[in-house]
């Protein structure tokens, strides 16, 4: 049979050469199948989609999409993104980019604007995508740190003015809205904002870099924003960093300092990476840059939603920090607070659901209700005078542990009282200080065994397989039985504690080091037993955790060595909370000096900058932690 064929295949070949015609040749003379100009058939379609370049008022042009119903009735509201992630390419996240219906082509989060008859815009920052210009990371306001006639606050006002003028059918109205950076280009916007701009809603935005939000927390560095500046601002269409490695936790083990990580992939060419590394203080480099102080100096008058995740693994500072100044300026300004990871409540980039997270089951869709509760209805009143169907509080809270939306009139909530819990010998806590006792625990901290912040192989944040978004709820089982971590714990409550608010640690320590970091982890122990959610069984849910590096202990400025073998306070500032521990849980607050990589290695002894200590400045270190330290919670009363 085989015989046959190329017997049959030696003939075709020979007839075309016979007869004057090559195969090559035979393939050229065929007309291309694809037409010069194809018409989709536009009739089809409930909306339209038109890409513009629009001049800003330095001459540069910046790609915006504008989709636009043809389904509303009367004049339409307009609500736009400005965005470093592709604005033509947003749909093709989690709409289907081909659909004819606008509801089904968009992106999840923007169904419910499509469905009321919004005018739906993005637009790409300068220097990103279809934008002209160059991009800075995060360009700052014009000022000390930025001498140009440009910033986000001018495109914004530009782009706004040019909308309002050029889209017919529009109602004069804007509102912007986005997650992350795009919450960060939403917060720029209400700086000397254009008077159409009515409405503004902030996601899980960066507020401040160094304080905690993406590069830094509490003076402690975050590697993984190497991979971010990497994916930003390496190359054109640069995606996830070349790790050769499953495992994140043994490729930067390897490779030294954060700086060292940086080198072995290139990234150190990158001004976007100096410039986070070169600033570990709290200078006025971060300080100039941090959204909640720019708040703090003007008027605010554009209604804003603020919209923070408990569980935001990336930007768990800045939404509280930015609403704490925004309530102080009126009534006009809400926080709604949700039981989400970074930007679950908008999943433009997923199609998460928001009645889960990991394994806490929150017996309803919190998304959707963000959606279709908060979100349209916020626009609604202020993009088109609809008042609400019901009286809207100024915060809205997801309250962990109960599962319930609770309102309040401000944040953290009205009749909170603080409340310290002590560690105490033989690894108990209690609400009650005991005697002077001067004992300690102690533990050795090796910078060659990092503890790790979950269970390995933690894989590289840009991985396709990331569970980064839930690393938040990981359960804490594993790192207890760590020789170099101290876990204190109350006996099992006998009545529910609510904490509704900001958490601080005031450490007793010493370090036989010259630095050292400290790590502290408010926990709800679970019951050994739970028989609604067997899976949760003696599982130990991260409430509220964070860092501090201890050579900033006296002034986030100016590092200092510390004195070794001295006892010295450490306060440790801790994300907000509203969750309640349920009587049978025990609270418990669990202590350690690395958290790897999600921070770098302290080397214990003091060098000028961490992120480029030498291999033989880590040292091990003795650690000790003193009895009458404690963490200061924000109890709820009257519940």
């Amino acid at each position: 049979m085989k015989l046959q064929k190329s017997l049959l295949g030696a003939l075709v070949v020979a007839a075309l050469l016979g007869s004057g015609v090559s195969s090559a040749s035979q393939s050229t003379t065929l007309p291309s199948e694809t037409p010069e100009n194809f018409q989709s058939k536009q009739s089809l379609f409930d909306y339209s989609r038109d890409e513009v370049m629009i001049p800003m008022r330095d001459g540069v042009k910046l790609f915006t999409v504008i989709w636009k119903p043809k389904y509303a009735s009367g004049p339409m509201p307009i609500v736009i993104t400005r965005t470093p992630y592709d604005a033509a390419g947003r749909p093709g996240y989690t709409g289907r980019p081909n659909s004819p219906k606008a509801t089904a082509a968009v992106p999840i989060p923007d169904a419910p604007l499509l469905e009321k008859g919004y005018i739906r815009v993005y637009q790409d920052v300068r220097g990103k995508h279809g934008s002209e210009g160059n991009y800075v990371m995060t360009l700052p306001l014009r000022g000390p740190l930025n001498a140009g006639p440009v910033d986000q606050s001018t495109d914004a006002y530009d782009t706004i003015d040019w909308l309002v003028k050029n889209v017919p059918g529009n109602n004069g109205r804007v509102g912007i809205i986005g997650v992350s950076y795009e919450g960060w280009t939403s917060l720029m916007a209400l700086f000397n904002p254009h008077p159409a701009l009515k409405a503004s809603i902030p996601m899980n935005a960066m507020v401040d870099g160094w304080i905690g939000d993406d590069w830094y927390h509490n003076g402690a560095l975050r590697p993984f924003g190497l991979e971010y500046v990497y994916r930003q601002t390496s190359v054109k269409g640069a995606n996830e960093i070349p790790f050769g490695s499953r495992d994140a936790y043994m490729t930067y083990l390897r490779a030294g300092s954060a700086n060292d990580m940086a080198v072995s992939r290139g990234v150190d060419q990158l001004p976007a990476w100096k410039k986070i590394a070169d600033n570990p203080a709290y200078t006025s480099y971060w300080q100039a840059q941090a959204v909640d102080k720019l708040l703090e100096r003007v008027p605010v008058n554009v209604p804003t939603l603020i919209v923070h995740g408990l569980f935001d693994q990336e930007d768990n500072y800045g939404s509280p920090a930015a609403f704490e100044v925004l309530q102080k300026k009126g009534s006009q300004h809400q926080l709604v607070i949700g039981p989400w990871f970074h930007g679950q409540q908008d999943p433009w980039f997923h199609t998460y659901s928001g009645s889960h997270l990991g394994p806490l089951q929150f017996n309803s869709d919190t998304t959707r209700y963000f959606l279709y509760q908060v979100m349209l209805p916020f626009f609604e009143q202020h993009l088109r005078d609809k008042a609400p169907a019901s009286p809207t509080p100024k915060v809205r809270a997801f309250e962990t542990g109960t599962n319930e939306w609770r309102s309040y009139s401000q944040w953290p909530a009205s009749g909170v009282a603080t409340k310290k819990i002590y560690l105490q010998a033989n690894g108990s806590l209690s609400f009650t200080a005991s005697s002077s006792d001067k004992s300690f625990d102690e533990y050795v901290s090796d910078p060659a065994k990092p503890v790790p912040y979950r269970v390995q192989p933690i894989l590289p944040n840009d991985s396709h397989e990331t569970t980064w978004g839930q690393w938040l709820v990981d359960d804490q089982r594993p790192f207890e039985s760590r020789p170099d971590v101290l876990t204190y714990a109350t006996e099992p409550l006998t009545e529910s504690v609510t904490l509704a608010g900001g958490i601080f640690a005031e450490l007793l320590a010493s370090t036989s080091g010259q630095d050292s970091d400290w790590v502290v982890k408010l926990i709800d122990a679970y019951p050994d037993e739970t028989p609604m959610n067997p899976e949760l069984g003696g599982y130990q849910l991260m409430v509220s955790a964070d860092i501090l590096r201890g050579r900033y202990r006296e002034s986030f400025e100016t590092a200092k060595p510390i004195k070794s073998n001295a006892v010295l306070p450490y306060r440790v500032r801790m994300p907000h909370a509203n969750h309640t521990f349920q009587a049978g849980h025990r609270i418990m607050v669990q202590i350690q000096s690395s958290w790897f990589p999600l921070y770098d290695r302290n080397p214990q002894t003091f060098v000028p900058n961490v992120a480029y200590a030498p291999r033989e400045a880590y040292k091990k270190a003795t650690q000790r932690i003193y009895h009458g330290s404690f963490v200061e919670l924000p109890v709820l009363g009257g519940r």
